[in-house]
């Protein structure tokens, strides 16, 4: 990893100019949408089929699920390719259709959006362990990544979106192979548990110190355990970055077994009146991760207007 400088929050960066680099740049709270396995699957995806085959097989799900985030307040929608790089579409023998499935979903999200929404384009992990604890290298993670944020590029998408990142190598892989691949704006957030770290054991602070040197334009926290645990993590991101533009997209609250689904404890009210609390911490991008729907958006939107945040 490259020397990191004393004071993060004073990293000079070299941004590229954007939409989404502008809109930040004012006083705006930027909505984004919410959960696509959840509403994918309420349509019809069976367990264990990649969501990212229906940017093909099945168009007309994918059109509605991002028209009705954008409906229900929307202003940045993530594609539907959060699985789609190489390695993780390998296990599903799909590891050629990359660039196919990626284009699809960035054409899909572009025409659901219209200019009513900025799109990024999703990237997730590769759900293989990173290096010392796995096979996967550095330098692997950062070739398949590039593939994808190439194809994501192309497909005409405005931003890179990494989420759900637990190992910071493989966060890192995902920035650097965007980096290296495009000159959109990138965004990177990570999932952390109750007790402020993901996973792997990685802090909100060695995210910061590890990802924002990197040249994101964004930094954050999404799915992860309960609002909670977001909030502890944008406190002390704030603290180390307290002009950097925040990311909240959290979870639903934590899930319970109910007739053997997951249903999640948080309504759309109280998760919109806790996204407000989240904003005070910094958070500039706001939406929802698993077990959300657009109403979730609906209720975000509707607080953010009623509190006077967007000025």
């Amino acid at each position: 990893m490259p020397a990191q400088p004393e004071n993060v929050s004073q990293y000079k960066r070299n941004l590229p100019v954007s939409k989404l680099i502008q809109r930040l740049a004012g006083d705006e709270t930027l909505i984004a949408d919410g959960a696509a396995g959840t509403m994918l699957m309420a349509a019809g995806l069976a367990s264990g089929t990649p969501p990212e085959l229906w940017n093909v097989e099945n168009p007309g799900e994918i059109r509605a699920l991002h028209h009705a985030y954008v409906e229900a307040g929307s202003q940045i929608i993530l594609t539907n390719t959060f699985g789609g790089n190489r390695i993780k579409l390998g296990k599903a023998g799909l590891a050629e259709r990359v660039r196919e499935l990626n284009l699809a979903g960035a054409a899909l999200a572009r025409q659901s959006a219209g200019d009513r929404a900025l799109v990024a384009g999703d990237i997730g992990p590769t759900g293989e362990l990173m290096a010392p604890y796995g096979q996967l290298t550095f330098d692997e993670a950062v070739t398949a990544f590039a593939e994808q944020a190439t194809a994501l590029a192309d497909g005409g998408v405005e931003a890179i979106w990494i989420e759900t990142m637990v190992d910071l190598d493989e966060a890192r892989a995902a920035v650097t192979g965007a980096r290296l691949s495009t000159s959109l704006p990138i965004l990177c957030t990570m999932s952390f548990g109750p007790k402020g770290r993901t996973m792997m054991g990685v802090s909100a602070k060695q995210a910061v110190e590890g990802l924002w040197p990197l040249g994101l334009a964004a930094i954050g926290a999404n799915c992860g355990e309960g609002l909670e645990a977001v909030e502890v993590v944008l406190k002390q991101m704030h603290a180390l970055l307290p002009d950097a533009p925040l990311i909240a997209k959290p979870n639903a609250g934590l899930p319970k077994l109910v007739d053997g689904q997951a249903v999640y404890d948080t309504g759309p009210d109280l998760f919109a009146s806790r996204t407000l609390d989240f904003i005070n911490l910094g958070a500039r991008l706001v939406g929802s991760c698993c077990g959300s729907s657009p109403a979730f958006i609906s209720a975000i939107s509707n607080a953010v207007n009623q509190s006077g945040t967007n000025r």
